[in-house]
């Protein structure tokens, strides 16, 4: 523990303190420096940020698979489409003639009643597209209806129903009804038992099962198949049916153009466009068009030229000077992070020639892309729809141009590995861990010197303390000196 100035009075704590602040003077630049390096590192690395989007967009706008886009129309409610590449300009017309629906039975098991017989073990058997599936059909309707469920392969749901509530207080009749997924080739017959054991069923040499033919006068229901509807046990509720569409019905042809489809979807219908009915058209048939998307085409290259204005403005404003006052009044002018960066100024440099330099002859300007006195980039997409209806496929190719000056531009400073943005990253993360070093060797040698000078002022305050003892003793041997009467007045 040390106690200022016992000795000589002095406020050693203050004295070293205001020396170490003078002896620390290296190291406050060295921090100062690091922190001005760190900001700069930050702002190369959200201006790197932006530089990769650009080149992103631009790459896109380079490719002419990009410039492949459409959109398609559809001129009624019964039928909606989906545009993907590769689509052309068309129009078709086409009646919706039916949609596709999936099988729905009720069947009467009459477990209670012992009315149909399950087999030992008890099973149902199910044909579904020439194949046979077995299901475990012990318990009640519920517990029958969940090992259906669980069939995932089966391609049916079940539930039980209450048809009834019953009579004279008698319990509710139930049945269980399955539903299939849609299209004709889903059709399925449910069978009591093991359906090919009990010859419902055949299998031929190749695995394909079919139904064998069965008496008409056969109970079908007690026999265990089961398709119950109330006019004819053998006929499902909702028969499976695959949806339908005419082409060009308005052309009155003998023989028209039909598709089918086990789904409500039509792939493919043309280039690159998948229709889905959703009603029958009884009077006008639904039109689709087909047309190159504007938009799209158009935002490609605004997405472009808008990406090169986030990097320069962004260069721009971390480059900008800014003055303050000094505390005497006078003005302080201050530079950006940017300002004198040779790395950056060439990047901003070359982004603009990119976009603004002519291509075979050609002036972007002719495309909507400007550049004022100031070095701002603008995009007037009315002259852009302008090119693109005067000749759309040359605008395309001096765009592609363009965009692809720009992806270049971008990859060359943005690169991963060896883009000169990142390179310049690295090296400042570099200089920051140099400096951080270096602000710890000038920890410890600071630590060393305010150590030194505690023990050189702890060692002054206990030489005072020491004179200051025998100049008290010396003053007190004095005192006790005789005093020597010389006889004068």
């Amino acid at each position: 523990m040390a106690i200022d100035g016992l000795a000589s009075g002095l406020n050693t704590t203050e004295l070293i303190n205001g020396l170490m602040q003078i002896e620390a003077a290296p190291q406050v630049l060295l921090k100062r420096k690091s922190t001005e390096t760190t900001n700069l590192i930050s702002a190369l690395q959200a201006l790197n940020t932006k530089v990769a989007s650009l080149g992103t967009n631009a790459a896109k706008a380079a490719k002419a698979p990009s410039w492949d886009i459409h959109k398609v129309a559809s001129s009624s409610s019964a039928a909606t489409a989906t545009v993907a590449g590769g689509a052309a300009a068309g129009t078709l017309e086409f009646a919706v003639d039916r949609l596709s629906a999936g099988q729905v039975s009720m069947v009467n098991l009459d477990l209670e009643a012992g009315g149909t017989d399950l087999g030992t073990p008890p099973t149902l058997s199910v044909l579904r597209n020439g194949k046979i599936y077995t299901i475990p059909a012990s318990g009640d309707l519920d517990v029958i209806a969940a090992a259906i469920n669980k069939a995932k392969d089966l391609g049916l749901s079940a539930v039980k129903v209450r048809v009834s509530n019953g009579v004279a207080g008698g319990e509710p009749e139930y049945r269980l009804q399955l539903s299939g997924i849609s299209g004709e080739a889903n059709s399925f017959n449910l069978y009591a038992g093991d359906a090919e054991g009990r010859g419902y069923v055949t299998v031929d040499s190749n695995g394909v099962a079919t139904e064998t033919a069965i008496d008409p006068g056969i109970d079908r229901v007690a026999h265990g198949i089961g398709s119950i509807a109330s006019d004819d046990p053998a006929k499902p509720l909702v028969v499976a049916t695959d949806a339908q569409i005419t082409l060009w019905p308005s052309a009155g042809a003998t023989n028209p153009l039909q598709l089918t489809s086990a789904t409500n979807t039509f792939a493919g219908v043309m280039a690159g466009v998948d229709v889905t009915v959703k009603a029958q058209t009884d009077a006008a048939p639904v039109v689709l068009t087909v047309l190159p998307d504007g938009d799209a085409i158009r935002k490609l290259v605004s997405d472009v030229i808008g990406s090169v204005g986030v990097v320069l403005s962004d260069i721009a404003s971390r480059a900008a000077a800014t003055t303050t006052t000094a505390t005497d009044g006078r003005p302080v002018v201050s530079g950006g992070l940017f300002s004198g960066d040779s790395a950056v100024r060439f990047l901003a440099d070359n982004v603009r020639s990119a976009v603004t330099l002519p291509v075979d002859g050609r002036s972007p300007s002719a495309l909507g892309i400007n550049i004022d006195r100031s070095g701002a980039i603008s995009f007037d997409q009315a002259a852009f729809d302008a090119a693109m209806a005067e000749d759309a496929e040359g605008t395309q190719a001096m765009a592609m141009a363009i965009a692809l000056r720009v992806a270049d531009v971008a990859k060359t400073a943005s690169d991963p590995i060896d883009g000169t943005v990142t390179k310049k990253i690295e090296s400042q993360q570099s200089m920051v861990r140099n400096l951080g070093e270096q602000i710890a060797n000038w920890d410890r040698r600071l630590e060393q010197r305010r150590a030194g000078l505690e023990r050189t002022y702890a060692a002054l305050e206990v030489t005072l303390s020491g004179m200051q003892a025998q100049m008290s003793w010396l003053t007190s041997q004095l005192a006790t000196l005789p005093k020597i009467d010389t006889g004068k007045s």
